[in-house]
């Protein structure tokens, strides 16, 4: 046993405001790190006025006791949400300490390495994308950062690249090893018009840098299509069909996933591969994904979806269906580092999302070991637990809206 002594959460305003990073300490002198992102000051108030009631005093090793308490108890009032993402930063720092405990890497829990690197793709989001920044071509959205933010130009600023200088990413990228990228080409329309209809015009406008890519790169390169579920179906279809010219890899939430039939007949509809999603939060919405025959790729994200625990389960689910997962993450390093040591341990997993701006400028502030990408492929993490520790000075009182919640 290892009993739990006190649970810490912070905010890192100051570097990526959305974050909401989570520490478990035990009496035997463990800290187990975990994330996750969005509303997080509703998530920390999750965790220490509801959830370290169970916690504390409890044994940090008893993780599947842990998850089933908590997300069956959430499932009547909050499911998926805010509670889901606070069970999944809290599932992190238990494998972590588990790790920690037993001198093992995470993934050496989870049945050992069945692969020596894992496949990795960029995302074309620049050093603040996701941060409070908002877009440049469209009014603020701070309850959702991102929005299709297409950044300006400079060192790292992918997203402005992917929309202007498309070719250039492509030779950059592949230059370092990396051949697949996404990009959300057509997110300025849905900006300016809405998703009900999407003009020819405007999708001649998305078309642009992806011939780009291709008239630059050929096929030496993998384009993923990003929708940010911005489109109904009418617009979904016109966009896939224009996009049938460049092969892509997958189209992703281009349509919602709130209705799996009318994914499935998009899927149908349009030829192309579709990936989905990490909007879906537990196995019961990925099921009734892969049922409908509605997805070519099974994206799930570690810090959304339940933690290490329930992604596993997803991951193996999907498996059965002969459908591939890819681990997303465009967030924070230990959601990189979760997917890091669930795509080790699993022979399903074919892509781990990277952010290559973010690990570059602000993941250092974070954490104290950084992910090793070599060649388009991430380097398996080394040590116990996660293979990273989130930084001490980010834990101080008066800073970070940090709590603390102690055993008594």
């Amino acid at each position: 046993m290892s009993r739990i002594t006190a649970i810490e959460t912070a905010i890192p305003s100051g570097i990526m405001p959305n974050l909401l990073l989570v520490r478990i300490h035990t009496e035997d002198g463990f800290i187990g790190c975990g994330e996750t992102y969005y509303t997080p000051h509703a998530i920390s108030a999750l965790i220490h006025d509801w959830m370290a009631e169970r916690l504390l005093g409890a044994d940090a090793l008893a993780i599947e006791a842990h998850w089933r308490f908590i997300y069956e108890r959430c499932t009547p009032f909050g499911h998926p949400g805010a509670e889901m993402r606070a069970l999944s930063a809290i599932d992190l720092a238990l494998w972590d300490i588990l790790g920690q405990a037993c001198n093992q890497p995470v993934y050496g829990l989870l049945g050992g390495p069945v692969r020596d690197a894992i496949p990795v793709y960029n995302t074309s989001g620049g050093p603040s994308y996701g941060a409070l920044a908002g877009a440049t071509e469209a009014p603020r959205h701070p309850g959702w950062p991102g929005y299709g933010d297409i950044g300006s130009k400079g060192p790292l600023q992918d997203n402005w690249a992917s929309h202007f200088a498309a070719g250039d990413l492509a030779e950059e990228l592949l230059a370092e090893g990396i051949t697949a990228m996404k990009l959300w080409p057509f997110d300025r329309a849905a900006h300016r018009n809405g998703g009900l209809h999407i003009s020819w015009a405007d999708v001649e406008e998305g078309m642009k840098p992806l011939r780009e890519i291709r008239d630059r790169v050929g096929m030496k390169m993998d384009i993923a299509i990003e929708g940010h579920a911005f489109f109904q179906l009418p617009a979904a279809e016109r966009i896939a069909e224009a996009l049938r010219e460049i092969k892509p890899l997958w189209l992703e939430d281009v349509l919602r996933v709130d209705n799996a039939a009318t994914l499935a007949d998009f899927r149908r509809r349009s030829g192309l591969p579709i990936a989905a999603s990490e909007m879906l939060l537990g196995r019961k919405e990925y099921l009734s994904v892969l049922q409908a025959q509605a997805c070519d790729y099974c994206m799930v994200d570690p810090t959304w979806n339940g933690g290490i625990s329930e992604t596993r389960r997803v991951i193996d689910m999907a498996q059965t269906f002969n459908v591939p997962a890819t681990i997303h993450d465009c967030t924070g390093p230990l959601t990189l580092f979760s997917g890091l040591h669930l795509a080790a341990s699993s022979a399903n997993v074919v892509f781990q999302e990277t952010v290559r701006a973010h690990i570059r400028s602000f993941y250092d502030k974070l954490v104290d070991t950084l992910p090793v990408i070599v060649n388009g492929k991430a380097q398996l993490p080394t040590g116990a637990g996660m293979g990273t520790k989130l930084k001490d000075e980010l834990f101080r009182e008066g800073v970070n809206g940090w709590r603390k919640s102690v055993a008594k």
